[in-house]
């Protein structure tokens, strides 16, 4: 897959299959539209195209309204590569961009610069000022500038609507094996495992303690989950909260790596969230709090088997 920041790489790339959107977490919803263009542009013979934005366009417009990222950039890269896309363009998006009128966008980008032949959207799609680009209007300017649009309709999957927003609140929720369901694969935050308290080591249970990256952390409590380091995946049992039995009050991400003692500090970690255990409590004792994590690390294993 070729990355490109403008229209400049694709001088000799013409009459593509396009999708265009944010395409924030790459859900089963957005993976069935990329692989139907993957497909058209293969049963055609002509290359495939994501075209999407960054920052996200809310970032730019409207940042006290824009919402806590499902991805980073570079994890929505290699999932738009994996399902088979030949050129990704990450438009920079700008106040300027914003203000751009729906049909100069079309006429510019799709007609001049890129010669569509297909562009595909979700049926929620919309771009331009004010968001005025409604896929009735995209349909309109396919008759009559000369492309095809094709319309997908919502992906549902248990009777819900699968969208990034839905999945948001489900993660914020602590409801994350619903998240994994939607998303088609966990919920993932990344970091970098700092110095802590050493409270976990004190009580027998040494933790990683995480300074996240990710935009988006599930609800506080205790989580049965994947930790990745270097490469090397292993179960785990993590605490997000603010430690209440030692009267913590900034809230932390501790990861305890079942059965792992090495030294990772410093380095990059990677969080699969597989299960919610429990919420995050007050115990009155330490021997009360070393017993429960003791169960919650033996339903880890159970669970991460």
């Amino acid at each position: 897959m070729i990355v490109l920041r403008s229209l400049k790489g694709l001088k000799g790339v013409k009459n593509p299959i396009l999708t265009l959107g944010n395409f924030d977490g790459i859900h089963l919803g957005h993976r069935r539209i990329i692989s139907r263009v993957v497909a058209r542009a293969e049963k055609e013979g002509v290359p495939s195209v994501v075209y999407t934005f960054e920052p996200h366009p809310l970032k730019v417009v409207a940042p006290h309204r824009s919402p806590p990222l499902l991805l980073d950039m570079e994890d929505k890269r290699r999932l738009i590569k994996e399902l088979g896309i030949d050129y990704l363009i990450l438009a920079e998006f700008t106040k300027e961009f914003a203000a751009t009128h729906p049909r100069q966008f079309v006429e510019d980008v799709l007609i001049k610069g890129l010669k569509v032949r297909e562009v595909w959207v979700g049926h929620d799609f919309s771009f331009g000022r004010g968001r005025t680009g409604t896929v009735e209007y995209l349909m309109e300017l396919g008759e009559e500038l000369g492309f095809k649009v094709r319309v997908m309709p919502a992906y549902r999957k248990a009777g819900l609507i699968v969208s990034s927003s839905l999945i948001r609140e489900l993660v914020k929720t602590g409801e994350v094996r619903k998240a994994a369901s939607l998303l088609g694969k966990d919920y993932r935050i990344k970091g970098r495992v700092v110095k802590g308290a050493s409270v976990g080591r004190e009580i027998g249970f040494p933790t990683a303690n995480l300074r996240v990256s990710s935009e988006l952390v599930p609800k506080n409590g205790v989580y049965a989950a994947y930790a990745s380091v270097g490469g090397v995946r292993r179960a785990a049992v993590l605490n997000i909260g603010t430690a209440p039995t030692f009267g913590g009050r900034e809230k932390t991400v501790e990861v305890h790596i079942l059965g792992f003692s090495g030294d990772i500090y410093g380095r990059k970690m990677e969080v699969s969230f597989v299960r919610r255990l429990r919420d995050e409590k007050t115990f009155k004792t330490k021997a009360a709090l070393i017993n429960r994590i003791r169960r919650d690390a033996r339903r880890a294993r159970e669970l991460l088997k």
